[in-house]
């Protein structure tokens, strides 16, 4: 079978949402801007691409992989949308390299956009007749019994529910989010994600301003100011707090994935290779356990093991699920988010597992060599990951 190899892989500046620079952006706009980089970085045609798919959640449904198709003129190109909440575009970076590996088609482009700032209100009709508008996800399943039934906060409550059955205190989550921050910073200060940023330019109060720069992680923190911060919920004991959580954010991202034959017929220098992928089901008030779960399924499939893996990417939805992993499977924390993760880049949900797999890729191709994984937790009780190798 050919292999799957990415030669492009962008992203945004990740926005932060409704009082940041990409609060009047559309997701559909957002995905227009990186499919059109993709192509025009991959040295490939625009109809050399069979397909665009794009993981979208809470956009109101519908299929915006296509819209960013016809906006980029690629009229001839279908779009299909994948819908696996956090681990959306990890897995439309999975579907991609199946699609090319089966032989089925030659190049796609796969990723994800999201935009809380823009997305759709919703009006739920409650089983007293009264109605409630706003952003509600609608699972049922995540109540839990010693929580109740409080659909608002279910996303919050996973993260305190591994930190809890885990043994994970909040000094190591508000230690693991401070250290976040600082990487961040220092990540960007460096000019870390030169290669992987497309330049956005956004409506913002009238007019169009540029913006390249990620501007969710915050200067001037300090573990004392992560410890004064009060738990999401109004609970004795409760841990999970705004500095240790992701934040909600804006971005999209996007990388052109093409068989090794086409590459090699075209002459592109590939990123790296796609070598396994695939997701996990776990308790779904257990939903951070997904993120720790998928790392031992995709190295099964690629056939390596924990010791063979240079970096990783495991999303910090809440800083409890990266530390859980380092903790059950052996793995070196300074392997881990060394440019900062969900707690300080941001987590723009549909968008997050592409802009790991893209600063993954061009690091692993700075370095020259490389084994890389990108895993992530994902609501309803899910996991996904990706396991890419520098050629």
């Amino acid at each position: 079978m050919p292999e799957a190899v990415i030669v492009s892989a962008v992203r945004t500046p990740i926005g932060t949402s409704y009082k940041g620079t990409l609060r009047e952006t559309l997701a559909e706009e957002l995905a227009t801007v990186v499919v059109g980089e993709a192509v025009k970085r991959s040295g490939l045609n625009a109809e050399d691409f069979g397909d665009i798919i794009l993981a979208e959640s809470t956009a109101g449904g519908g299929d915006i992989a296509r819209y960013a198709a016809v906006a980029n003129g690629m009229i001839q190109v279908p779009g299909q949308a994948v819908q696996r909440w956090c681990a959306g575009s990890l897995t439309a970076i999975g579907n991609a390299a199946a699609q090319i590996r089966s032989g089925m088609e030659s190049a796609i482009i796969a990723g994800g956009t999201h935009s809380y700032s823009t997305s759709p209100a919703m009006t739920s009709k409650l089983a007293d007749g009264s109605t409630k508008e706003g952003m509600r996800p609608s699972f049922p399943y995540y109540e839990t019994e010693e929580y109740g039934k409080a659909t608002d906060d279910v996303l919050v409550n996973v993260g305190f529910n591994i930190a809890k059955e885990r043994g994970i205190t909040r000094e190591e989550m508000d230690a693991w989010a401070f250290r976040s921050h600082q990487r961040a910073i220092a990540a960007i200060d460096a000019g870390q994600f030169l290669d992987e940023i497309v330049p956005v330019k956004a409506r913002l109060e009238g007019e169009i301003v540029d913006f390249s720069v990620d501007e969710h992680p915050r200067r001037g923190g300090s573990l004392e100011k992560l410890a004064g911060l009060k738990g999401v919920r109004d609970i004795e004991g409760f841990t999970i707090t705004a500095g240790n959580s992701s934040g909600v954010n804006d971005a999209a991202s996007a990388l052109a994935i093409v068989s090794d034959e086409l590459a090699a017929e075209r002459g592109l220098t590939p990123l790296a290779r796609i070598r396994a992928w695939g997701a996990v089901g776990v308790q779904p008030h257990l939903c951070g356990v997904g993120g720790v779960d998928a790392i031992p399924h995709v190295l099964k499939r690629a056939g390596l093991s924990v010791s063979d893996v240079d970096l990783w990417e495991i999303n910090e939805a809440f800083a409890s699920v990266p530390i859980a992993a380092v903790k059950e499977l052996g793995i070196d924390e300074e392997k881990v988010n060394p440019w900062g993760s969900g707690c300080s880049l941001g987590h723009p949900i549909s968008a997050s597992g592409g802009r790991m797999v893209a600063t993954l890729a061009h690091e692993l191709k700075r370095r020259g060599g490389g084994i890389a994984v990108a895993s992530m937790c994902a609501a309803g009780g899910q996991g996904g990951a990706v396991v890419i190798e520098a050629i």
